[in-house]
């Protein structure tokens, strides 16, 4: 079992700036091999991938971040993060880290992972 706990996000103004941060209970030999994405919901939406990263450090984003968004992880602390720069009112959601040890096709698709964090609000106003 792999907990993830999250932690970042908040409010901020269109334009601004946040990170999100990712910790999970694995240690680094185990942690450094796990696939991990960023998803985010809407309301009345359903989840969706931003950003993936492999276990060997390639990342992948969804169109409408690519740019503005940046994926990454600190395998000696576990942790993972997504920078998110330029924000839109459109990014507004609650946003979720997930992780699996096996690789899926498609790496921003909800079902790629079995393990997900508790999820925290973003909401960017104009």
């Amino acid at each position: 079992q792999v907990q993830l706990v999250e932690s970042g996000g908040g409010s901020v103004q269109s334009g601004g700036s946040l990170r999100r941060s990712c910790a999970s209970s694995k240690y680094e030999y185990t942690y450094s091999r796990f696939y991990m994405g960023w998803f985010r919901q809407a309301p009345w939406k359903e989840r969706e991938g931003v950003a993936a990263i492999r276990s060997d450090g390639v990342t992948i984003y969804e169109e409408s971040v690519k740019g503005r968004f940046t994926i990454s992880k600190d395998n000696a602390k576990s942790t993972l993060y997504l920078q998110m720069d330029s924000l839109k009112s459109e990014d507004t959601g609650m946003y979720f880290c997930a992780a699996d040890n096996l690789f899926k096709n498609n790496q921003l698709s909800v079902g790629a992972y079995r393990y997900w964090g508790q999820g925290t609000q973003v909401t960017v106003s104009t």
